[in-house]
């Protein structure tokens, strides 16, 4: 099968196309095979193939393949899901350790990753998805905020941030963005009650504090700001980021805790369906090749155009 590997750490020219064995089921018990139609181009892609995340792998070194985020069709069954459904998940790559994930014409993957795609939903679309959502999800589910809570939700104009606005206000709370000047009148209309330009942590903190005055009952960090805001928080308030990579140090009972976006196939199917009743807005930057992974981590690292890049395969 046709797949791109991280040949080397280093830049976007190390991930290079190359052939390698279909994966067989039977080397993995309780795993089912996907045929992906499509792959999405995370930034956590981007830190394991620079070598950022090396650390984090122990023993497993290049060549490896790359991907979290994928849409395909079904090869087996699984509980609830008949072969030839259309699927959606992620692989939890780091955890995993193996180096086989999405940038492959097949995957194996444990059946409690998938979700149903439902027909309005493009494979494109469903693999914009699954890390990004569940991961703005569970933060939310990891602050338990009582409805009607002020929320700061910080990179609000990138994926997570984006999915974060939306479903916060969706459960009710009143949400501060802080995001990119250009995309205010977007982010309101994905629910922000206010939208904060991003700048220099005092004229950010100014801005929170204009909508906030007795400050905010959370933030969630998905543009890890880290210890600058904290003092936007009020006392006992929660902080939690997107990535264990800038923790703030806590103060005041502020409770600090990470998210580490982990596969909830019943939570993803929940979120697919409201991206297919036109409920919960996904962006896809750009569509390319497989072959061009190289060049989609290129864009992604440049960032000129919000939103998921996708390989189609």
């Amino acid at each position: 099968m046709r797949v791109v590997e991280v040949t080397a750490y280093g830049g976007p020219e190390v991930l290079c196309s190359a052939r390698r064995p279909e994966p067989d089921p039977a080397d993995a018990p309780g795993r089912v095979r996907v045929r992906l139609k499509a792959a999405g181009v995370n930034q956590t892609d981007l830190k394991i193939r620079s070598g950022r995340f090396a650390a984090l792998l122990g023993e497993l070194a290049p060549p490896f393949v790359l991907g979290y985020d994928f849409a395909g069709t079904l090869l087996d069954p699984a509980p609830g899901l008949p072969v030839g459904t259309r699927v959606a998940g992620f692989i939890p790559w780091v955890r995993e350790g193996r180096g086989q994930g999405t940038y492959a014409e097949l995957v194996l993957v444990d059946p409690e990753w998938l979700a149903p795609v439902p027909d309005e939903v493009d494979f494109t679309a469903a693999a914009s998805l699954p890390l990004s959502a569940l991961t703005a999800a569970q933060a939310l589910d990891l602050m338990a905020l009582p409805e009607g809570s002020t929320l700061l939700v910080t990179g609000a104009s990138g994926v997570v941030g984006r999915f974060a606005v939306q479903l916060a206000a969706r459960a009710g709370h009143r949400v501060i963005a802080l995001g990119d000047a250009d995309d205010a009148n977007e982010l309101r209309l994905l629910g922000a009650h206010g939208v904060v330009p991003r700048g220099a942590p005092e004229d950010v903190i100014t801005g929170v504090l204009g909508f906030a005055p007795e400050r905010v009952d959370g933030v969630f960090d998905a543009a890890l700001i880290s210890d600058p805001l904290l003092p936007v928080v009020k006392d006992g308030g929660v902080f939690v980021p997107a990535s264990g990579e800038r923790m703030p140090v806590a103060e005041r009972d502020v409770r600090v805790e990470m998210v580490v976006g982990r596969p909830d196939a019943a939570r993803l199917k929940e979120l697919l369906e409201l991206v297919g009743k036109g409920a919960l807005a996904t962006r896809v930057a750009d569509v390319l090749p497989l072959e061009a992974a190289a060049e989609a981590h290129r864009r992604a690292e440049a960032g000129h155009r919000p939103g998921r890049i996708v390989l189609m395969i």
